[in-house]
């Protein structure tokens, strides 16, 4: 099974993306450490779809995280299911500012090898900051995802879409097949 776990920075993408891929037993891909590169430099979309179809091509079964939406023709053409973790928005929100705080107190490097990891000037005080990105994507992103679920292009793929954590532990203990 080739699964896309999709939500808005902050909804928990990552945390179910692992642990779908731990149950199924299969390769976690994750869009950010295929991306990001030392001092936060992102590679190029050329490379990224390289990269991203070697990944994906590798093996026969995997769980990716992440939107990326740029990249749709290439994770979206063999997936079977696509996961929207749609959680409101204030619950994303809150979920965003604990893991800035998190990430920015323990300093732990995000992605191995890349040196990158989050400060609270970065989280709380830049232009990039997550925080700001989760306010100005939350609503793009739903608009995005909903129209997802009816457009005849991918009509080949079987669209989840977890609004609350309670679905989130249903469809882990039985809704994956």
């Amino acid at each position: 099974m080739k699964i896309n776990v999709i939500g808005t920075s902050g909804s928990g993408k990552t945390t179910l993306a692992r642990r779908l891929a731990e149950r199924l037993s299969v390769p976690y891909i994750e869009m950010d450490a295929l991306y990001w590169r030392a001092n936060w430099q992102g590679i190029s979309d050329e490379e990224l779809f390289a990269l991203l179809k070697e990944k994906l091509n590798a093996t026969p079964d995997w769980v990716l995280d992440g939107n990326y939406n740029r990249t749709r023709a290439v994770k979206w053409q063999d997936v079977d299911m696509v996961v929207w973790v749609d959680y409101g928005f204030a619950r994303t929100v809150r979920q965003a500012l604990r893991r800035a705080i998190t990430r920015a107190w323990r300093k732990e490097e995000l992605w191995p090898g890349t040196g990158n990891r989050e400060s609270f000037r970065q989280s709380f005080f830049s232009r990039e900051s997550i925080i700001v990105w989760t306010l100005k994507t939350w609503r793009t992103n739903r608009a995005r995802y909903e129209a997802d679920l009816v457009n005849p292009a991918f009509a080949h793929i079987r669209f989840v879409r977890l609004r609350s954590p309670r679905q989130v532990e249903v469809f882990l203990a039985n809704g994956i097949n």
